[in-house]
């Protein structure tokens, strides 16, 4: 086998492969005399079908065959001979040659990109964080909330109470589609409706109607109506004011606490603190990557980026319809393609940070991770006992505790600076 490479541009090589056409004519022949000796033909018993027929029934099929198993296995040996590390799959073609006593082809690919020694180089804020008494008293509010039941007034509405309305919208002299419903409940400062609706029923009282001259927002989901005038006839059915639950011990029992209210305080306290946990440990990760990509200008194989971006395109298909497989629906590749070459840089700086300072997995992380994930359930135990039994979760887990590993790499070649925050402007980042 004769092998050359030749250099194209960036990350793109073209090998051209030899193989002696003797080599191609023994295998098709071989294989041949093994069709021969069950092949059924017309006047002929099995195994003495002569081999000039079947060359002619058969030597078309047998000599694709020969080819793509060759091709397959010299292109492996090639690339190992020359050194090479493809990125994705070759573009193979056969090379027409004079010289009949060779098979040759060309594969062409991309390689993986040489990188140094990658380095860090900035600034990574750590946040620092606590749950305080008024965080837990207003999660308590939010709770509230939850529970708020509504009773009938006889007086005005006015901003936070629910009205019960029917109404109809024109627009241009018509009502259009969507424009009308009955009896429907809607809390006043609530920002359900478009701008105007829920203000202009402020005052309102039951039994009345009124009239408001409103105009859809330029962005409006629907393009029909969007930055179109309109024209809402209501009437009000009831309104009502909130009456929020006690906070005692029946309260807290609805809630799981049935020691009373302050095991209701101590357990929404500890999931806060979990949670906070997670958003200053996301916060590190997330500044960690940008530092790492920002100090590591590089340049990436197209084809990694394509196969990233193909795989970005199904995630979100599957996310859009519901996580049913299969969906049509088209999505341009140039939305994904910032990111999937971000992704394609941090994988392999990642893989790189891993391999040159030989760091290994820590399984009591792995464990520990698990555990976290599985706080949240009713029986913990079982989840983790899940995770340790389903292969595909537990790498996925690996995966992040190695990425984290190399967060702290990160943190331990950057310069970190303490940053004073609290758990609701942590929280309200989403």
């Amino acid at each position: 086998m004769q092998v050359s490479v030749e250099s194209g541009e960036g990350f793109e090589r073209r090998v051209t492969v030899e193989l002696p056409a003797e080599q191609v004519e023994q295998e098709v022949t071989k294989r041949l005399k093994q069709i021969g000796r069950t092949a059924k033909v017309d006047g002929f018993r099995p195994g003495k079908v002569p081999m000039g027929m079947l060359r002619r029934q058969y030597g078309g099929h047998v000599l694709q065959e020969v080819y793509g198993e060759l091709i397959e296995t010299s292109y492996r040996d090639a690339i190992l001979q020359e050194g090479l590390h493809p990125a994705g799959q070759p573009k193979i073609e056969p090379k027409t040659s004079d010289d009949e006593s060779v098979f040759s082809y060309v594969a062409t690919l991309e390689v993986m990109p040489v990188i140094d020694s990658p380095k860090v180089e900035g600034t990574l804020k750590r946040p620092v964080a606590d749950v305080a008494d008024s965080d837990v008293d207003e999660m308590i509010e939010k709770l509230r909330g939850q529970r708020v039941t509504w009773s009938p007034v006889e007086r005005a509405a006015a901003d936070g109470d629910q009205v019960k309305i029917n109404f109809k919208g024109v627009m241009d002299g018509e009502a259009f589609e969507g424009g009308s419903a009955d009896d429907v409940p809607l809390v006043l400062g609530s920002n359900s409706m478009i701008d105007g609706f829920e203000s202009g029923l402020v005052g309102a009282e039951k039994g009345g109607s009124l009239t408001l001259e409103l105009k859809f927002p330029e962005d409006y989901r629907v393009e029909e109506l969007a930055g179109k005038p309109v024209t809402f006839e209501v009437e009000i059915n009831e309104v009502a004011e909130s009456e929020l639950p006690e906070v005692n011990d029946d309260f807290a029992k609805e809630f799981g606490a049935v020691e009373g209210v302050d095991k209701l305080k101590g357990d929404i306290r500890e999931n806060m603190e979990r949670e906070l946990e997670q958003r200053i440990k996301a916060r590190i990760k997330s500044q960690a990557m940008d530092l790492l990509v920002e100090s590591n200008s590089t340049e990436v194989p197209g084809a990694l980026v394509d196969e990233e971006i193909t795989a970005l395109q199904e995630q979100t298909r599957n996310r859009m319809s519901t996580g049913v497989p299969g969906s049509s629906m088209e999505l341009p590749r140039e939305m994904f393609e910032e990111q999937a070459k971000r992704r394609v840089i941090l994988g392999l700086l990642i893989a790189e940070i891993i391999k040159q300072n030989e760091i290994q997995l820590d399984a009591d992380r792995v464990r520990k991770t698990i555990e976290e994930y599985a706080a949240s359930y009713e029986k913990p135990e079982e989840v983790v006992e899940h995770y340790y039994g389903n292969h595909e979760q537990l790498a996925a887990v690996q995966n992040v505790v190695l990425e984290d590993q190399v967060v702290d790499w990160v943190l331990e070649n950057a310069q970190v600076e303490v940053e004073s925050t609290s758990f609701s402007a942590l929280t309200d980042e989403g």
